[in-house]
């Protein structure tokens, strides 16, 4: 087909011939070309900036980078951390709020999985040690799953008990945490490839060097499925132990729904003047554990023996309840705690908040002491039913009511000491050595036993009691060390020594 000119138009005849040689859609393509090129270089350049900041991290990145992982960091890792439901955006009210920690970049060696055991304070203890243990192995620690099998039968999880949030947050400057495995990591471990231990109790940290970090790169997931006491007192490096008690003191933290409660308990006591909280350790699974029967009746001491004997892990079946007694092994009973706070010249109007489970024996066995004390209290005699309904079942929970409830008193006593006595004691310490009264047990029986056969008189009883505690009030002091013998010399968590001089370092937002 053809072009025709016309005869005698040479000049738009040479006209259409140029527009033949370069037709309109030549040049189009020209400046396309030229356009894709200004973008593919624009794009370089910007996927270059954001490689860079990314890099620098949270500080100097923009906020839409603040939620990419690192070059160091799997972004299934991150996607694994995030809230269900996070990708839906919504409206954020214009809030100041305090600046994060940057992350803390490193190269992951694997990931830890942990099983805590024990009650609240065990297992708060048991937290504090396993994310020392994830920062020095350089490793991702999962949330850790709380006990549910044990005595109390719990099924709370982390995040019904602690502010799962703050504790991710506050700590992303130390340790990656996620909420659960990515999930690639996560079908892997479904399908049994993972390595599974309880870790030497009382060790140090090239314990966890030496051993455990190699497992973590050749499985590349570990689960330690025991935690309590897993980690030594004494003999780490002064940043572990500061790093334990950021962890205790600033990242962990109960939920806004406990802390609120906990709020309301001690305000209703604080309108009614000043208080003493009382751990008394005297519920049926104390008794029964430590085959302490002071007190109980023949099929009361019966009862406690069979339930030692039907619980497979209290290893210890035969006590002689007498000997442990006398030995200071025993918690006081609530008749034995009377009499020491009446020593003590407890004020008879005092407030006694009872921060425990329900007392074996009931009324009949806090007798002695409600008729001392007639302003006896709990958590269920200051709160409407209502507000306990979604508490109940859950004894940790409970737990952390009582453990809000003993920082902010006046005067914390505990009857015995176990993990909520201990955990506490340090706590009380750390907010500036709040009065704690730690009761010489031993001598307490025997003082009691004088007085009771009347081989002493009441003055004397009281002024001795006052005597022997008078250096017992959780002041200032040196943790005890025992070399090789760690059950038996003072715990960490109850006297956190390396950290009581700089306190305001250990506080994050």
């Amino acid at each position: 087909m053809g072009w025709k000119v016309a005869p005698g138009d040479k000049a738009a005849a040479a006209a259409a011939g140029e527009k033949l040689r370069f037709p309109p859609s030549s040049a189009a393509a020209r400046s396309r070309m030229k356009l894709w090129v200004v973008r593919a270089t624009t794009t370089v350049l910007l996927w270059t900036c954001v490689v860079q900041l990314t890099a620098v991290g949270d500080t100097w990145g923009p906020r839409v980078l603040k939620g990419w992982p690192s070059c160091l960091t799997a972004p299934e890792e991150e996607a694994a951390a995030a809230l269900p439901g996070a990708a839906a955006a919504r409206p954020q009210p214009v809030v100041e709020k305090a600046a994060l920690p940057p992350k803390r970049i490193y190269r992951n060696n694997g990931y830890l999985m942990v099983s805590c055991n024990g009650g609240l304070n065990q297992m708060r203890a048991a937290i504090c040690d396993m994310v020392v243990i994830a920062r020095y192995l350089n490793v991702t620690l999962v949330v850790p799953e709380l006990d549910k099998t044990s005595f109390w039968n719990d099924p709370s999880e982390f995040q019904d008990i602690f502010d799962v949030e703050h504790f991710i947050t506050s700590l992303r400057g130390e340790v990656r945490i996620l909420r659960e495995l990515p999930p690639r990591v996560k079908r892997k471990v479904e399908l049994g490839m993972f390595h599974s231990m309880p870790p030497i109790s009382w060790s140090d940290i090239s314990y966890y060097q030496n051993q455990i970090l190699p497992l973590i790169r050749k499985y590349k997931v570990l689960h330690l499925n025991r935690t309590d006491a897993r980690l030594a007192n004494n003999g780490l490096p002064i940043e572990i132990q500061k790093l334990r008690c950021r962890v205790n003191y600033a990242s962990l933290r109960f939920t806004p729904q406990i802390e609120e409660l906990g709020k309301r308990v001690i305000r209703i006591l604080r309108q009614n003047g000043p208080f003493l909280v009382l751990h008394l350790r005297y519920e049926m699974d104390m008794l029964a554990f430590s085959g302490c029967t002071q007190g109980c009746s023949n099929e009361e001491a019966e009862e406690l023996t069979r339930m030692r004997y039907a619980y497979p892990w209290w290893k210890e079946k035969v006590i002689d309840s007498d000997l442990k007694r006398k030995d200071g092994l025993c918690p006081l009973t609530p008749e034995e705690t009377a009499l020491v706070l009446r020593a003590l010249d407890i004020d008879r109007s005092m407030q006694i908040y009872i921060a425990a489970g329900e007392i074996y024996g009931g009324k009949r066995r806090m007798a002695a002491l409600t008729s001392a004390y007639p302003n006896v209290v709990r958590k269920e005699t200051l709160l409407e039913p209502s507000d306990l309904m979604f508490f109940q079942n859950h004894s940790s929970q409970m737990a952390a009511l009582d453990y809000l409830v003993s920082l902010e008193s006046d005067i914390f006593v505990p009857t015995y000491d176990g993990n909520m006595a201990k955990v506490v004691e340090g706590h009380r310490r750390f907010m500036g050595f709040k009065k704690t009264v730690l009761l010489d047990r031993k001598l307490i029986v025997e003082l009691v036993d004088r007085y009771t056969n009347g081989s002493l008189q009441w003055d004397e009883f009281s002024s001795l009691i006052k005597a022997a505690h008078a250096k017992r009030m959780g002041s200032a002091s040196k943790r005890t060390v025992i070399p090789d013998r760690p059950k038996e010399e003072d715990y960490f968590y109850a006297n956190p020594q390396e950290c009581l001089q700089d306190r305001d370092l250990l506080q994050t937002s």
